[in-house]
């Protein structure tokens, strides 16, 4: 994405670096820059003590003191920062007409035009300092995530995103934006779009959103990406037709070659060949076998005999072949037998 002109003039590093320069003690901008991987990947208490020659708890509770400093600093009308006002307000902005609040990844493409990690972590902290928002820090049920303090606090926030959980849990079922609003009663569709991607254990393809174990909103291998397309275009396709939509899809990782999934769907109970290289989803009712097997089922449900016209009509009922293939199939003698002109019965000799 490319940056705008207002993003360009809202740059982070040279803010982060006005803010930090507010700070009187050489070790303890090193501490702060290094905690929140300001410039650099983040480290630990353990790691930052050790450079430092002290303890992670002495580490942790200098952390504290500073950013309680820079707080006082750049939250009263002596504040020397002042491109941290104007920084402030867009990211007020972007969160007010996102449903007042995002996660970090998303706030910070907004922000910046970019979803590198460096960046992310100087929207964080410069989110941390400010008493218009919250933040809840990254865990195994959250991303990092900013939200309007006036709508959220970090208790609100957290059981909101586990409530949104749990009702599409309860649903066992993708939902679009239009369920989750009948089944929350929240009307702010992106207010409840924000909340979703807020949490670990969601995700969302083509506009529905499920639990992130879910194969049916997070594929994970080929199998299940196939499952999808079959289930999105709701009825039978050919193998070399799932390669094309596969291809074109939103999926990760989508460059499969079409023998790959021709041999995937081979493998798969979930998957029926119901004609030459087409196949069917099985919960749609499709029975695997071949025409033969498909005739036999046929006549022996019918306990009488059926005159080939019916066989037929009941085959391309579960099969996609020409009426010839099963004329042809239905002169296997040694499975089905002849009893009358063009009516036929199984051979159970």
């Amino acid at each position: 994405m490319v940056a705008t002109k207002q993003q360009l003039d809202l740059n982070s590093v040279d803010l982060i670096n006005k803010i930090l320069g507010q700070i009187d003690k050489e070790r303890e901008r090193e501490i702060i820059s290094r905690r929140f991987g300001l410039f650099d990947r983040k480290e630990t208490l353990e790691q930052i003590g050790e450079m430092l020659g002290i303890t992670r708890e002495r580490v942790r509770q200098l952390e504290k003191t500073i950013l309680v400093k820079v707080r006082g600093l750049t939250n009263n009308d002596s504040n020397q920062v002042s491109e941290l006002t104007e920084f402030n307000n867009k990211i007020l902005e972007i969160l007010t007409n996102n449903g007042g609040l995002l996660n970090i990844a998303e706030l910070t493409e907004k922000v910046s035009g970019t979803r590198d990690k460096i960046e992310q972590s100087r929207i964080t902290f410069i989110a941390l300092l400010s008493e218009k928002f919250t933040v809840v820090n990254e865990n195994d049920l959250y991303f990092t995530t900013v939200a309007l303090k006036s709508d959220f606090d970090e208790k609100k926030l957290t059981l909101s995103i586990n409530k949104l959980v749990e009702t599409i849990q309860k649903k066992d079922s993708p939902c679009t934006i239009n369920d989750l609003v009948a089944l929350t009663g929240n009307s702010n569709e992106k207010q409840l779009i924000s909340l979703a991607n807020s949490s670990k254990l969601l995700a969302s393809l083509n506009n529905q959103w499920g639990l992130i174990k879910w194969p049916t909103v997070n594929p994970k291998n080929i199998r299940d990406k196939i499952y999808v397309i079959l289930k999105e275009n709701g009825k039978q396709m050919h193998f070399n037709d799932i390669a094309e939509s596969i291809k074109k899809s939103e999926f990760k990782r989508k460059n499969v070659t079409t023998q790959a999934i021709h041999n995937e769907l081979i493998k798969d109970k979930r998957f029926v060949l119901v004609g030459r290289g087409i196949y069917a989803l099985k919960e749609w009712g499709y029975s695997r076998g071949t025409v033969s097997d498909i005739i036999g089922k046929i006549l022996k449900e019918a306990k009488k005999p059926l005159h080939k016209d019916e066989i037929i009509r009941s085959v391309l009922k579960d099969r996609f072949v020409k009426e010839t293939t099963i004329l042809l199939n239905l002169q296997n003698k040694t499975k089905f037998k002849r009893v009358a002109k063009a009516t036929y019965i199984l051979n159970e000799k």
